[in-house]
């Protein structure tokens, strides 16, 4: 007897129930049929992901497309040609985006350090922006861009597609009913297999035509170009990002934000560092982060040197309940029933009856001691995300509702995602004042909630 995934989520006490929160309009609000004009800063490979999904949206006009690297922004105005409204105009300095009246939105696609400024400068100036996740470089950033965002009564979504996919929706939904039972500990994880020589050693060089260096590094240090500094690897680098802990952990945090109903940790801890990868990166290849929540604990795992993960797969999500054990991941989520000692609590009927069916072609329905629990097994298949995410954030703008991953939360998830990076720096365990958004009696944890910035730049 297996459960279906509808029956199943109907038997919820309770739902996961979208934002009502009404943002304050602007005089540029556009009614639900009207187009919405977008400029797009950032036009890497998330950046025209990004690109190819709002032109799907028909009520989409793409006005502006701004990149610092010419190859970049060529590719994405020639994206653009086939729309009603014809080629967008690309620019190369993201400021001069901020100045068309006409543009209602901006996506931020930048690297991680360049989240910021551009955000806070679009709402500012009366536009609504989609910023790609981790929402900033550091906390202190993030708490600016919250800022900004309120005070100007902007929509700002952060891009955790998983919020807006329904199979995240219904898994939300169990783990908040207790219909898996109390949670006590959820386990988060990214494994890979890039040794030994991962991304590599490129000696420093001159960057490519059209690139202008000095711009994309911004408030960062100063260097020679490298290209693993640039693109995809710069995530590997402190001065632009935060390493797969903030990359991939800031999915993995919101997501576990929104199922347990949670804002924010109460204490840190980390190890790790760069134990066998010979290339040049800077964040850890393998790291182990625990973190300490109201009434449960959270760990996020990576690894560069071994690709095998919890369920065989290579990330994912886990919730531990009394009652059955819950895995999610972006293609569905499983809900395995509790092992228990039947001496101690026979096994119930429908279970006795798989037990005894060793002819079932079902790989649910085969002996084993996972069916010796009070759970029916329930397989939910997975569901699209990042259409569904735009479309969300659209229709938001229309309506001036929070969208599913409002800044706040993306914020909240971010944060998360540092402090684990600060607990490493530190070496030591460190206490989260949520509200104060401090790290109490550490004056050296505190200095890593933001960082110096290179002038003339400045948030």
């Amino acid at each position: 007897m297996k459960m279906s995934r509808r029956s199943f989520v109907a038997g919820s006490a309770i739902g996961m129930m979208a934002a009502s929160t009404t943002l304050k309009a602007m005089p540029n609000v556009k009614g639900a049929n009207d187009r919405v004009v977008i400029a797009f800063v950032g036009l890497g490979g998330m950046g025209r992901a990004n690109l190819k999904d709002f032109l799907l949206m028909k009520d989409v006009s793409v006005a502006a497309v701004c990149d610092l690297w010419e190859h970049n922004r060529n590719l994405a105005i020639k994206m653009t040609k086939e729309q009603p409204s014809g080629e967008a105009k690309g620019f190369s300095d993201f400021r001069k985006v901020m100045e068309l009246k006409d543009v209602d939105v901006v996506v931020v696609s930048t690297p991680d350090h360049w989240h910021a400024l551009p955000t806070i400068l679009a709402c500012e100036a009366g536009k609504d922006v989609y910023v790609e996740k981790p929402l900033a470089h550091n906390i202190y950033e993030g708490r600016k861009m919250v800022e900004a965002a309120r005070k100007q009564g902007r929509v700002v979504q952060m891009g955790t597609q998983q919020r807006s996919g329904n199979h995240y929706q219904e898994a939300f939904q169990l783990i908040r009913s207790g219909k898996i039972g109390k949670i006590s500990r959820v386990a988060t994880w990214n494994f890979g297999n890039e040794s030994p020589r991962g991304i590599g050693n490129p000696p420093d060089g001159n960057p490519p035509a059209g690139l202008d260096w000095d711009m994309y590094l911004g408030a960062a240090p100063r260097v020679s170009f490298n290209p693993n500094r640039f693109i995809a690897h710069f995530r590997w680098f402190w001065d632009y990002s935060g390493g797969m802990m903030t990359d991939w952990g800031t999915h993995h945090l919101d997501s576990v934000h929104a199922a347990m109903d949670v804002k924010a940790p109460l204490a840190v801890s980390a190890v790790g560092g760069k134990y066998y990868l010979k290339d040049n990166r800077e964040t850890p290849d393998t790291l182990e982060v625990t973190y300490d929540y109201p009434g449960f604990i959270l760990t996020f795992s990576h690894r560069t040197l071994n690709a095998h993960g919890c369920q065989n797969r290579n990330y994912g999500i886990e919730f531990y309940g009394m009652e059955a054990t819950l895995f999610i991941d972006r293609s569905g989520y499983e809900i395995y029933p509790e092992i228990r000692n039947p001496d101690e609590q026979p096994t119930p009927p429908y279970l006795q009856q798989l037990k005894n069916d060793d002819k079932s072609p079902e790989p649910w329905a085969r002996p084993r001691a996972m069916r010796r629990g009070r759970t029916e097994l329930v397989l939910g298949e997975g569901s699209e995300q990042h259409i569904s995410h735009v479309r969300n954030f659209l229709d938001c703008v229309k309506s001036r509702q929070k969208p599913h991953s409002d800044v706040e939360d993306g914020h909240f998830a971010t944060t998360a995602a540092h402090l684990g990076n600060i607990a490493l720096h530190s070496g030591r365990k460190i206490r989260w004042d949520a509200e104060k958004e401090q790290v109490p009696d550490d004056p050296e944890a505190n200095t890593l909630l933001r960082r110096e910035y290179r002038k003339p730049w400045e948030v």
